[in-house]
């Protein structure tokens, strides 16, 4: 287990430790704003655009076999990004990173899955998981800021390779069967292309690429209808929109908050990277050890109650830190609530997922959650008071969530 939660570290490690370091980036290479949020959104659009691939690869050729094929890649193009010579180039590598960290993800929650086959234990399991790997969102902005201040922004990347090395030797033996998914490509390219113009249209404000978008999703609506292999498996958005809504708005609110936060820190109270990375611990540390208890609880009562109460507090600390500015309590608030939030609808999507499954219905989720993380960042980017936004956004999906499970409560594991 430590393998593959080591890989997911990794994956969420290099998306916080290089918002820290988005004001040196542009120092160095230049670009304009959007610039800087592409630098972040090429990694989070191509990896929610393939994460319902990885899913469905690592359910058809063995989760062991895509989890290995991704760690590695991930390593590989880390050494290439920090080398990048300019922006585009690294927009590139980026985008690239985010294929392969769907790989590891999808591998990751298959894996989960076949060592934990009993729903108490998974649960469990799923929380220890969301513990190590929440310890990113802790380290990433810390060990972001000390290299970016000791070094450039090009160490950031420098820490993966040896990360990817440590979790492949810790998973040299693992081994899983072959399954009988079969994977239609022309919906996950037409998926990554709508994700991709979406993002566009809202980070450059070009109603071009709205158009193009609409077009895409049109096509994609139909492909997906008659395809053979569908993306979405039959009745999975209506069984579980509560759930892909939850995730998505919580990722919302925290990708967008931290790019709002790291630009207000650094750039406005001109804080160094390493000080604004100690900023942001009462945010992230509560991720290091809050999803073991939320493991017990689902095991216990199911996800259900968990959920409501993160979304409540995450709410309460982005409404907190609009009115009062961003100190250090309200930013605890939103840490414990997202630490209640997301270990408890991954345990909840994986237990609920069909025998040999569980690397797509996962992979579902984080697509999701990717979705939200890329819109967080294109529109709290230029919003007007964005954590207010955030705040309210989450409240109402608080509400439709209650509303949405009050008759059909997940019962806990037993």
């Amino acid at each position: 287990m430590f393998g593959f939660s080591l890989a997911y570290f990794l994956v969420i490690l290099d998306t916080t430790a290089l918002t820290i370091a988005l004001p040196d980036l542009r120092a160095s290479l230049g670009g304009s704003l959007a610039g800087q949020q592409w630098a972040v959104n090429a990694y989070t659009v191509a990896f929610a655009a393939c994460l319902l691939a990885g899913g469905a690869v690592a359910d058809r050729y063995g989760a062991a076999r895509i989890f290995k094929l991704g760690v590695t890649a991930f390593g590989v193009i880390s050494l290439l990004s920090a080398a990048a010579p300019g922006l585009v180039p690294l927009i590139g590598l980026r985008a690239l990173l985010g294929v392969a960290a769907a790989l590891c993800t999808g591998g990751s929650l298959g894996l989960l899955a076949e060592m934990f086959p009993e729903p108490a234990a998974r649960a469990r399991a799923t929380g220890l998981w969301a513990a190590i790997t929440g310890t990113a969102l802790a380290a990433g902005p810390l060990l972001g800021g000390i290299l970016v201040d000791l070094y450039g922004w090009r160490a950031v990347f420098l820490l993966n390779p040896p990360i990817a090395l440590i979790s492949l030797l810790a998973m040299r033996g693992a081994a899983s069967p072959r399954g009988h998914r079969l994977i239609d490509w022309r919906v996950q390219v037409l998926a990554c292309a709508f994700l991709g113009l979406v993002a566009e249209a809202l980070i450059d404000a070009a109603p071009v690429a709205g158009l193009a978008a609409a077009a895409v999703l049109a096509v994609l609506v139909l492909a997906e209808r008659r395809s053979h292999a569908p993306a979405l498996p039959g009745g999975l958005l209506a069984a579980t929109w509560p759930q892909l809504l939850a995730g998505t708005v919580a990722n919302f609110a925290f990708s967008g908050a931290l790019f709002v936060l790291t630009l207000l820190l650094q750039e406005t109270r001109h804080l160094s990277p390493m000080a604004a990375g100690l900023a942001f611990l009462p945010l992230t540390l509560p991720m290091t050890v809050n999803p073991l208890l939320t493991g017990r609880l689902v095991a216990r009562y199911g996800p259900r109650p968990p959920i409501l109460a993160g979304l409540a507090l995450i709410a309460a600390g982005l409404t907190g830190a609009a009115l009062t500015g961003p100190p250090a309590p309200w930013l605890v608030v939103m840490g414990f609530g997202l630490s209640f939030v997301l270990p408890a609808l991954m345990a909840g999507i994986i237990g609920s997922a069909p025998p040999g499954t569980a690397g797509t219905a996962g992979g579902v989720l984080n697509a999701f959650r990717q979705v939200g993380a890329t819109l967080g960042v294109a529109v709290m980017g230029v919003a007007g008071r964005p954590l207010l936004l955030a705040a309210v956004l989450t409240a109402l999906t608080c509400a439709a969530y209650a509303l949405s499970t009050r008759r059909s409560r997940t019962p806990a594991a037993t």
